[in-house]
């Protein structure tokens, strides 16, 4: 059985809108992308390194994966995220997007999300990374499908955009397993529910 690991760059106020790019991510008018950029350093990279390293496959939701479709498969073979994130499986939740995909590697899951992603889990050994993907994030918390997070924190306050945890939840108690702070002040946590 698959463990599933939500992977997510935050600003200290829970923000999770467009880290990567200017560009990457405008809707309800944000401004702020490219957020994360500046506090990426050796410390950052190597465990992102690790984490890649420890996956073997991704999933995504739609915006996320046209995002992550639209730059990764033009990246050179010798950086390293380019080649895992071509080369390991890709499944993506959506209701508007068909087969075949474009990105090499990728596939729709179809019917009830949380069914089908409790299935993925059974079918497949090893760690599933959930990337970005908010929306589909918020689904796999509520429906108790998450067996890790891993977070990096970020010294900011965007004071808007998009959030991972949304005031809709139910409590739910985490577990400390590991913490490390970069030079750059980002705290990268991981976190497991209790129970």
């Amino acid at each position: 059985m698959a463990k599933l690991i939500v992977v997510e760059m935050l600003s200290l106020d829970g923000v999770m809108q467009g880290p990567g790019g200017s560009d990457e991510d405008r809707s309800g008018g944000f401004e702020h992308g490219g957020w994360a950029m500046p506090y990426f350093d050796e410390v950052a990279g190597q465990e992102a390194g690790k984490s890649m390293a420890e996956t073997g496959a991704f999933l995504f939701g739609r915006k996320t994966y046209e995002i992550m479709a639209a730059y990764w498969p033009n990246q050179p073979d010798d950086d390293m995220f380019a080649k895992v994130l071509n080369g390991l499986p890709k499944y993506v939740v959506s209701t508007t997007l068909e087969e075949p995909l474009e990105w090499s590697g990728s596939s729709l899951l179809k019917g009830d999300v949380a069914e089908a992603v409790a299935a993925l889990k059974e079918e497949l050994d090893g760690n599933i990374a959930v990337l970005g993907s908010g929306q589909l994030a918020r689904t796999l918390i509520e429906h108790d499908l998450v067996d890790e997070y891993g977070l990096t924190i970020h010294p900011l306050m965007l004071g808007s955009g998009k959030r991972l945890f949304d005031e809709r939840g139910e409590m739910r108690p985490l577990r400390l397993v590991d913490v490390k702070t970069s030079t750059t002040g980002v705290i990268l946590v991981t976190y497991r529910p209790e129970g």
